[in-house]
């Protein structure tokens, strides 16, 4: 299985070979993170895993197509997975996980690996990952740190309160510990702008 993870890796890595705040490097954190959290939930790695390296895959297509992103990745995971022939079962429940992982998405997830890969995907978005990652993203958006931290507001820190796991609210309570806590020394730092005006 792991020679299969590596080739589906691979083929993945081609579609995101862009650096930026969900480039291949977000996969592959959110592939660990899931390899973490599945085996203390004992999940089924043969279908979490590969949800994991696929779930982003359609990201450069959302920004020129305006689909979503889990719908065409979900897409794209089913048509490569058959032609490799991965299974049907598993195929229908990796898809589901593509379909139900993103923040604002209204599919809730059913299957235990779909929760895993929700809160994987959050856990990226927080701590000192997601503080970088939310200003790489403010500046892919000719944002500034007013943006950034406006999407602290409006999503990071409410993080910690929508993991699905056991496992998942464990790890997302010292990130999220970290976040408040860079957000009140940045307001504090940024208060000298203030002052300075």
């Amino acid at each position: 299985m792991t020679e299969l993870f590596r080739e589906m890796k691979n083929f993945v890595k081609q579609a995101l070979f862009e650096a930026g705040s969900h480039g291949f490097d977000h996969t592959l954190r959110v592939v660990s993170l899931c390899e973490i959290i599945g085996e203390a939930e004992q999940a089924e790695m043969e279908i979490l895993i590969p949800a994991a390296i696929f779930h982003d895959i359609a990201r450069p297509l959302e920004r020129k197509t305006g689909i979503s992103h889990e719908i065409k990745g979900a897409e794209m995971t089913e048509e490569f997975l058959t032609g490799i022939s991965y299974g049907e079962e598993r195929i229908l429940r990796i898809v589901h996980a593509i379909k139900a992982h993103r923040f604002s998405t209204a599919l809730v997830p059913e299957t235990l690996e779909a929760k895993i890969l929700s809160d994987a995907d959050k856990l990226d978005a927080m701590g000192a990952v997601g503080i970088a990652r939310t200003f790489i993203s403010a500046g892919e958006h000719g944002g500034d740190i007013t943006d950034g931290l406006e999407h602290m507001y409006e999503k990071l820190l409410r993080l910690s309160d929508m993991m699905y796991t056991r496992t998942g609210k464990e790890m997302a309570e010292r990130r999220h510990t970290f976040l408040v806590a860079f957000v009140q020394a940045l307001e504090e730092e940024r208060g000298m702008e203030e002052r300075g005006g």
